[in-house]
């Protein structure tokens, strides 16, 4: 019997480590281009090919993104599902599409490009035209970013085949150009192309080489004809499909999961990658405690991560609501009023008046404060609204994603379904139907749907 050969992935960021234990485990995977610290940790040879898909870190540290080959993206995804609260979506922008817009507006350092389904940043240091509001761009994907990011991706108008060894650059004059090291090579680089090389190819055999420009030249030939088919121009959205890419939120749950599989590889304290994730600044002292006391033991160690890090009593932080379609939305920033060693912390939120309250049915009036309790790792928190004068006016629960107290937010994704809590008592759950659209619609698996139903009931019969 006949098997297919390994996909080869590269590995970058803070769940390196842990990602890779996981890909080395399945016979699916070869990790290739490792980073020093995970050849060290790892005992094998690994080899120097392209990858076919490579694991690159969000901006916020809370996921990864994977881009490459749609069947390579597609197997690391499935693979990088640790626990319940491991979320997916593709990406409708993936790095390398070529998109023709529209600029909608133009800011002190770059201008808003609609791509038709989507809004992206074209930076003015990423093209040599003078740009103003309503010009018609060609434009390619530079930068993705994560759906739960409050960034746009960034596009250019220079158009390339990019990858990690090498990228094929368009120009519009004719010919090629590029270093000595193509003459030696058994490739022929396309008309109107040049080679840019990476740091990383320094390193490389020529075979390697070889291999990492030939499917470059195949994507060249192919944009090529795209945009001569899309040569007029005339209408928004995209002309050439990138590299797949997706984006992969890890949860609570899946950060600890992570934590164990690093740990069968080299010293990781508990809670290694929810520190990790809640501040950047946390990296190195959570390296210094692994080097320092390599068999430590115990729980996670909130108390002294928010006294470390915050948030404490009197710090401000804002509730980061995640969608189940990867978006983010804030529901305000208030004041830290209490907080428990044990987890626990009490945010306070003046509401502004208009319009009434999800799930109560009653008006937002001025004065109105907010009061949530929110505890790390609980798979629901509450939230009762008072009046001004101190009345309680209804509270509502909220279903979710375990809780993570950041130091400047408290993080989880919403599972739609709620419970409320009427003035007069009436117990009440809501939006059960939204979560089966989520779940039809792919955006919730159906064990993390059926978690957030069991919790209901329980909240709903507590109430």
């Amino acid at each position: 019997m006949t098997t297919s050969p390994p996909f080869s992935v590269q590995c970058r960021g803070i769940y390196a480590t842990a990602l890779t234990d996981l890909l080395v485990a399945d016979d699916r995977f070869a990790v290739v281009w490792p980073s020093g610290p995970i050849e060290r940790r790892f005992d094998g040879d690994f080899e120097t090919a392209p990858p076919d898909a490579s694991i690159v870190p969000d901006g916020d540290r809370l996921g990864v993104g994977v881009i490459g080959a749609e069947a390579a993206v597609s197997a690391v995804v499935d693979r990088l599902r640790v626990a319940r609260d491991t979320l997916s979506w593709a990406d409708s922008t993936p790095r390398g599409a070529v998109f023709d817009g529209v600029v909608t507006e133009t800011l002190g350092s770059g201008a808003l490009v609609d791509l038709g389904d989507d809004e992206a940043f074209l930076p003015f240091g990423a093209t040599e035209a003078h740009v103003e509001t309503d010009d018609r761009l060609r434009v390619q994907v530079d930068r993705s970013v994560a759906p739960w990011s409050d960034e746009r991706p960034e596009v250019t108008t220079q158009l390339s085949i990019p990858r990690e060894l090498a990228s094929l650059v368009r120009e519009e004059s004719t010919g090629t150009s590029g270093p000595d090291l193509l003459d030696v090579l058994s490739v022929e680089i396309p008309d109107g192309w040049r080679v840019s090389w990476e740091r990383a190819a320094d390193d490389a055999d020529f075979e390697v080489l070889e291999a990492a420009l030939e499917p470059l030249i195949d994507r060249a030939d192919d944009l090529d004809r795209a945009l001569t088919e899309a040569d007029d121009r005339t209408r928004t959205g995209q002309v050439f499909g990138g590299q797949s890419t997706a984006w992969v939120l890890f949860g609570r749950e899946s950060r600890f999961e992570l934590d164990e599989r690093r740990r069968s590889v080299t010293a990781t304290m508990p809670g290694h990658h929810r520190i990790k994730a809640g501040a950047e600044q946390a990296s190195a002292a959570v390296d210094f405690v692994e080097a320092l006391a390599p068999d430590f033991a115990g729980s996670f160690p909130f108390d002294v991560v928010t006294r470390q890090f915050g948030p404490t009593e009197g710090d401000r932080v804002s509730i980061a609501h995640g969608k189940p379609d990867g978006r983010t939305i804030s529901l305000g920033r208030g004041e830290v009023t209490e907080r428990d060693p044990d987890g626990t912390v009490r945010v306070e939120r003046e509401m502004s008046p208009g319009g009434t309250y999800d799930g109560l049915g009653i008006e937002r009036q001025a004065g109105d404060v907010a009061v949530t309790k929110l505890t790390e790792g609980k798979w629901w928190y509450p939230t009762v609204y008072r009046s001004n004068e101190g009345e309680k006016r209804g509270t509502y629960v909220n279903v979710c994603t375990p809780v993570e107290v950041f130091p400047t937010e408290v993080r989880y994704v919403d599972l739609h379904v709620d419970v409320v809590k009427q003035k007069d008592g009436t117990v009440e759950r809501v939006d059960d139907d939204e979560l089966d659209a989520a779940v039809e619609a792919g955006h919730v698996p159906e064990a993390l749907a059926e978690k957030a139903r069991d919790v209901a009931s329980a909240v709903e019969s507590a109430l």
